[in-house]
């Protein structure tokens, strides 16, 4: 038998226009942003293949957006007979794998993660806080950064994308140290993100226990195959492990490198 893996993207991956193509051709597809415009009360689909950039772009939009997207893309493959074996997806993404493993219904999904980017985004004033892309450093190189730079404030590694692309958040000022200091060090760059929020670091603690109350009205179920996780690259396989993995992933590293 064919093994095939499905990776779903995160917040970052999102553009105007994106999945239109597969709601012009594929029924599946075309109800998937149906029941998201549904369930979430207006016309995301519209949104996302019209704009305008700077509302879709809106963290509240971007997170159901890029899920519906994904989701989608998974049901016009299902038409053609592509079927996963194993899912995958970066932060926001673990929804999409979740949904298309039949552990979460898609509305109850849509309408979690659009709460999830609101929880985010108001957990640390906006300005307060900050991410940066570390390239050319190892992890435990990067890890000594932020210890040598919080200095009394958070920062702390957010996403290891790769063993040479490490994302950094915490509070700015913080991050903003962290980043001179890799550079001082022998990173290669440096990059502050464009973000609203320091996502997946230690400040977002109060989205997670807000989330915690929103998930515990959501009915999950076991995962008809096997999702790999954020947080430790292990294998969510049950009901149980679905709310409490997604609840630690909200303020904790993505450790992508470690799932693919």
């Amino acid at each position: 038998m064919t093994s095939i893996a499905f990776l779903f993207p995160g917040q970052g991956s999102q553009a105007v226009g994106m999945g239109k193509g597969f709601y012009t051709t594929s029924a599946g597809a075309k109800a998937v942003f149906e029941e998201a415009n549904e369930a979430l009360g207006f016309n995301l689909a519209r949104l996302m293949f019209e704009g305008p950039e700077a509302d879709l772009t809106l963290t509240t939009n971007t997170q159901p957006a890029v899920l519906t997207a994904s989701v989608a893309a998974a049901a016009a493959c299902a038409e053609r007979g592509l079927e996963p074996t194993l899912a995958a997806g970066h932060s926001l993404g673990e929804y999409s794998a979740l949904v298309v493993a039949r552990a979460l219904r898609f509305a109850d999904a849509v309408r979690i993660v659009r709460k999830r980017g609101a929880l985010m985004q108001d957990a640390v004033p906006v300005g307060t806080g900050a991410m940066a892309a570390i390239m050319g450093l190892d992890l435990s190189q990067v890890e000594r950064v932020c210890v040598d730079a919080a200095k009394g404030e958070v920062v702390g590694v957010a996403n290891v994308n790769s063993p040479q692309q490490i994302v950094i958040a915490g509070h700015r000022a913080a991050v903003e140290r962290a980043a001179a200091l890799a550079s001082d060090r022998g990173g290669k760059k440096s990059v502050l993100l464009p973000v609203s929020a320091p996502f997946h670091c230690a400040l977002m603690a109060p989205a997670a226990v807000e989330l915690a109350r929103e998930l515990d009205g959501v009915s999950v179920a076991d995962p008809a195959i096997p999702v790999v996780r954020n947080v430790d690259a292990g294998v969510t396989r049950t009901a149980a492990e679905v709310k409490t993995f997604l609840l630690q992933q909200v303020a904790s590293p993505v450790r992508w490198t470690d799932c693919v």
